[in-house]
């Protein structure tokens, strides 16, 4: 029988109890039965089949050499979901993390961009984002977007911590969001694995992956690549991976393992639209000759030696190597790119290259111990980070219309962003009593980050800019297990978000730059309650989360009554909210199950102690909602299962937002500015395992055919409104042997 925790147990007529986990939940247990009733028996082979519950389990309170007790996490397994996973649709990935903010940006299947609690979801850049562990953000101090998108193909499971346990590894709001990749086969010297898609809009993609065991040596790779003529017209993508990993099991205790990822796409820009364009068919473009090219490499080497039984050391060295490439004619949406009329010869277009040499060293002991009567689990490490962000802007680009990153003379702007970091953390465990534990933690940071470099149009003394942090971050969790399913958490942990690159950039000799910037600081709070009730799950937490120092800007007017904009800190930010997840299975026979989901939350995020440019003068704007914040984000599905196939029917709604701090309610013609219309969409997904080694998978993406947008952007890729796609289907196909 299988438990609603997925523990399998099988009753033996020796009185013997066997148990072990069934497939899709976090956390295993051992039963073993009385010494006298153990006998030595040679059993026959006994054949265990069953359906999985399709429940959405959290992380173990250790893992590695992280202690995640009393923080809200999940771990979202690929193979166990009906979904996308061809063009990494978020909304259906994500569907079961509540709250869960999805922009959709960079054409569909390039790029993650989420954010949950009210934070930016510009490319994830307020979580930790890692692959196996690893850091993918491209520059945490200068550009903390992760440009580094794996095929989610080549993912296993997904695993998302709040930021009540930014303490261990690292400092940012959002949390941690972990994607682990598939492994080699430990059971066989080489194993194979295939999975192809088509779908609308010209949609191909391939993926092939090996991998297996040869003595001390596990191995894996793949290949991937996809092309897509997009649903907009000129959103032609076209994106390439590889990966590969190769892991030393010296001794028993002892693992060294190297790993290379590489991800790589050029993504051909159709421009924002006006409102007038959007309602008149939002498949249009407005550009055919903006290009964006990510090109990120991730190398890493890790050692994982458990000292002793008590005693575990874990060593990573890693980096981000690459370069993010646009050539673009960057304007408003009713700004058209046309020829220049005194010369017959279309614009020159606008180049910006972005290098990242960004490297990480962590290193982190785990250790079991006693205070008294206590038994306690204690983490301390250390992580020390060097970046060097060479950003180079504003660069007169061609007349053409393909992907061209040749200049015609020096780039405006060559700048280099420097930071060291040093950060050292530690976090113990105490098992106050068997269902009690409370967790304290702190994070010391210390840093320097250092602008050089030269702009055309600026004066050379009032560019460099040295921008200290200096931090000692405080954070306690404590959990109370009732039962084996039920349990009571809370916590509350300090974070930071350092000025960035883009922050501290004047656009022109207009503007000025703060020179006494500060980090933006606060805390995560949150309390919940995580149970298990027969064929029902419930998840529930509320959560506070303010947010100090934002960054904007304020008109300054002169004795002469000459206006200048300044860049600086212009007030707060506090978001609170309730994040649920009701899990229930309805039906369940020999053959069919029927489950379904809610995935709820309501988050209120608002402005206080704030004022930010109109751009004639400034207006406070304590009481506003925070910018893609939605009120009311639901995500809610029905799956049934018969057998091995599967159907999921999933409705998405996220309320209105707005895309400026002044919540402009009505929106400008070249919309720029404006509410961002609330929206609901149906989808469906199905998969059917065909056996041991095909699997089918089917997706019809957007079902009615809504047309919505999720966020009109203020920077890249352009002001104005994006479109998401529209209705779509993808057949993908997937053969291991």
């Amino acid at each position: 029988m299988v438990d609603k925790k997925g523990l399998i147990s099988l009753s033996l007529t020796t009185g013997l109890v066997l148990s072990w986990l069934a497939p899709g939940f976090a956390q295993s247990q051992t039963r073993k039965a009385p010494t006298d009733s153990v006998r030595t028996r040679t059993l026959q082979e006994v054949n265990v089949t069953g359906m999985r519950e399709g429940l959405t389990p959290s992380l173990p309170d250790i893992q590695g050499t992280y202690l995640l007790g009393g923080k809200r996490s999940e771990v979202i397994r690929l193979n166990e979901v009906d979904a996308n996973i061809a063009e990494k649709n978020a909304r259906q990935v994500f569907a079961r993390i509540p709250g869960l903010f999805v922009y959709d940006m960079d054409g569909t299947g390039n790029q993650m961009n989420v954010a949950t609690r009210g934070l930016d979801p510009h490319r994830s850049w307020e979580y930790n984002i890692r692959q196996n562990g690893i850091l993918t953000n491209s520059d945490m101090y200068g550009y903390p977007a992760s440009h580094y998108s794996a095929p989610m193909e080549s993912i296993d499971r997904v695993e998302l911590v709040r930021g009540t346990a930014s303490l261990q590894y690292g400092a940012q709001f959002g949390g941690m969001l972990n994607y682990v990749t598939k492994s080699g086969d430990t059971t066989r010297r080489f194993s194979f694995e295939t999975i192809n898609s088509v779908g609308s809009y010209g949609l191909r993609s391939t993926y092939n992956a090996m991998g297996g065991r040869v003595g001390k040596w596990t191995y894996y790779g793949y290949y991937y690549r996809r092309h897509s003529d997009g649903y907009r017209d000129n959103a032609t993508s076209n994106a390439q991976a590889q990966f590969v990993s190769l892991q030393y099991q010296a001794t028993n205790r002892l693992k060294i393992s190297a790993e290379l990822g590489r991800s790589e796409y050029t993504y051909r820009i159709p421009g924002p639209l006006t409102e007038e364009m959007f309602a008149e068919n939002p498949r249009q473009a407005t550009r055919g000759r903006n290009y964006f090219n990510p090109d990120i490499y991730v190398p890493s080497l890790k050692l994982d030696w458990q000292i002793t039984d008590r005693t575990r050391l874990m060593g990573l060295a890693s980096a981000v190597l690459g370069a993010r490439n646009s050539v673009m004619f960057d304007a408003l949406a009713n700004v058209p790119d046309t020829l220049i009329k005194a010369t017959g010869l279309p614009r020159n277009r606008q180049v910006d290259i972005d290098k990242f040499h960004s490297f990480t060293s962590e290193l982190r002991l785990l250790h079991s111990y006693h205070l008294g009567n206590v038994s306690a689990t204690g983490v301390v490490g250390v992580q020390v980070m060097n970046n060097d962000l060479n950003r180079r802007q504003l660069g007169k680009g061609t007349t053409g219309s393909d992907f061209d990153l040749s200049i015609t003379g020096p780039f405006t702007r060559d700048l280099h962003f420097y930071t060291s970091n040093l950060a050292v953390f530690a976090e113990s465990q105490f098992h106050l009593t068997s269902k009690l534990t409370v967790s304290p933690g702190i994070r010391v940071e210390s840093g320097l980050t250092r602008l050089r470099g030269t702009i055309s149009y600026y004066d050379p003394l009032n560019l460099p800019n040295d921008i200290d942090h200096q931090f000692a971050l405080l954070g306690v969790n404590a959990q109370y297990r009732v039962s084996p399913e039920l349990k009571f958490y809370g916590g509350w942990s300090q974070a930071y978000r350092p000025v960035i690159f883009k922050d501290i950039i004047p656009t022109s000799v207009y503007e000025q730059v703060d020179k006494n910037l500060k980090d933006a600081t606060g805390f995560n709070a949150e309390a919940g309650m995580d149970g298990y009730w027969n064929a029902l799950h419930v998840n529930v937490t509320a959560f506070y989360l303010p947010y100090k120092n934002r960054l904007g800007s304020l008109i300054l007017n002169n004795a002469s009554g000459q206006s200048t904009v300044f860049r600086t800190n212009v007030g707060d930010s506090r978001t609170k909210g309730v994040e649920t997840l009701i899990e229930a299975q309805f039906i369940r026979t020999s053959r069919f199950v029927l489950t379904g989901f809610t995935s709820t939350a309501y988050v209120d995020a608002r402005y206080t102690n704030a004022r930010v440019s109109t751009g004639t003068d400034n207006k406070t704007i304590n009481g506003n909602q925070v910018e893609s914040a939605p009120r009311w984000t639901s995500r809610n599905g029905l799956t049934a299962r018969y057998r091995t196939f599967s159907l999921t029917a999933q409705f998405s709604y996220v309320s209105e937002t707005f895309s400026d701090a002044l919540n402009t309610p009505v929106a400008l013609p070249n919309g720029a500015k404006g509410p961002v219309p609330a929206y609901g969409i149906w989808d469906l997904n199905s998969t059917w395992r065909m056996g041991r080694h095909v699997t089918l998978r089917g997706s019809i993406n957007n079902l009615l055919n809504t047309s919505y947008f999720t966020k009109r952007p203020t920077f890249y890729p352009g002001p104005g409104i994006w479109p998401s796609d529209g209705r779509s289907g993808v057949l993908t196909l997937g053969i291991k042997l």
